[in-house]
């Protein structure tokens, strides 16, 4: 592969306050370690100087995901499936050269996604109708999502994923050969970007184990355009208020997106599907909270996939720790999941007893050029 191997190449830089907290032993004290680390990384990144310029958040569509998979089996309900909604975030920040970047978080494109075998198993199941006009919902494509923060795609300077679970990485990344019989290889959806996602997340395309099969697209990186593709061994920064976070767990290469706005540090991830899942104690879904309490644990994880369940755990434990009050309502934190639960009514009793509903601050503006050339 042609990838950048050093991120510093693209101007990120590595930071090491986090680190170590994994080789703590035995278990049981890793989690205080981490509290620690949590707060000396917590106490030079949440600064009033150290903050995004604006984030905007845009929904893109509701999937149907098992009610068992959602909260580890802990909420009570007769529907099997809630819906779980998918919104692209975009972020606006100052890189440490001070020339405003953009990040795309999340640009989920649903035809990949319908690749995944889960869905594609699901779809033959249940027929086109069932899985698309019952158990899915479609509000915007990416590049409607992308239009509505009053940008286009070639002004995104960097793109990423929480994971790479139902990805289809030759729709953004572009292939160098034709895909699915088509003519003509794919074009970059993003062509100025620089793609950032964790080395052991991409190594799993390699080789999917058993557990993790069902929920990667086969061949989903399969001669993708990977100049561009930037391959990260840890924490790093991407500028002023942003940052990614490993939280390994719910896949080997999981990290989680950290921003701090005017209204303190939030944190993006998949490791729970609402706010219930970091905060049990305060949840109202049927099941959670006395699950919680039984098992003595102050997370309850979002588990289609195990592949290490106690780092997972850890993992959401440094979300808490990392993230803000909401300023909506600040019994709960500013963990917003990336594909947050849906509050519909088929799914009831199991909804969200809290929704954040995106992240929004500022105003998304259109750069002086393309990736910033026309920046400073």
């Amino acid at each position: 592969m042609a990838a950048i191997e050093a991120p510093e190449k693209v101007g990120i830089k590595p930071f090491d306050e986090l680190s170590g907290v994994a080789q703590v032993w035995p278990r049981g004290e890793r989690l205080e370690a981490l509290r620690e680390a949590a707060a000396r990384f917590r106490q030079r990144f949440a600064t009033s100087e150290n903050r995004v310029r604006a984030v905007k958040t845009v929904d893109l569509a509701a999937a149907g995901y098992p009610t068992k998979f959602a909260l580890a089996g802990a909420a009570k309900g007769l529907n099997p499936f809630i819906n779980i909604i998918n919104r692209l975030v975009i972020v606006q920040f100052e890189d440490f050269e001070g020339q405003l970047r953009t990040l795309a978080w999340e640009p989920t494109i649903a035809e990949g996604a319908a690749e995944a075998p889960f869905y594609d198993q699901l779809l033959k199941r249940y027929g086109e109708f069932l899985s698309y006009k019952v158990f899915a919902s479609f509000y915007n494509t990416v590049e409607e999502a992308v239009a509505k923060c009053g940008i286009a795609p070639s002004d995104v300077d960097f793109v990423s994923f929480d994971h790479l679970h139902v990805q289809d990485l030759r729709l953004i990344m572009g292939t160098t050969r034709a895909i699915n019989g088509e003519a003509q290889p794919r074009a970059p959806f993003f062509p100025n970007a620089k793609f950032l996602f964790q080395r052991l997340e991409v190594d799993t395309f390699k080789s999917t184990h058993p557990m993790q099969w069902a929920w990667y697209v086969p061949g989903g990186m399969d001669d993708v355009i990977d100049d561009n593709l930037v391959l990260l061994d840890g924490d790093v920064e991407l500028g002023k208020g942003v940052a990614l976070v490993q939280t390994p767990g719910h896949t080997d290469g999981n990290h989680s997106l950290a921003l701090n706005t005017d209204d303190g540090v939030w944190i993006s991830s998949e490791n729970g599907v609402c706010a219930d899942s970091w905060q049990p104690s305060l949840s109202k879904i049927p099941g959670v909270r006395k699950y919680a309490e039984w098992w003595n644990r102050e997370v309850i994880l979002n588990s289609n996939t195990l592949e290490d369940s106690l780092d997972q755990y850890d993992s959401m434990v440094k979300e808490k720790c990392l993230a803000d009050s909401s300023a909506r309502d600040p019994r709960w934190l500013n963990v917003f999941p990336s594909s947050e639960m849906a509050s519909f009514r088929r799914q009831w009793p199991v909804v969200p007893t809290f929704v954040h509903g995106g992240m929004n601050y500022g105003t998304i503006v259109k750069p002086p050029g393309p990736n910033g050339a026309a920046a400073g």
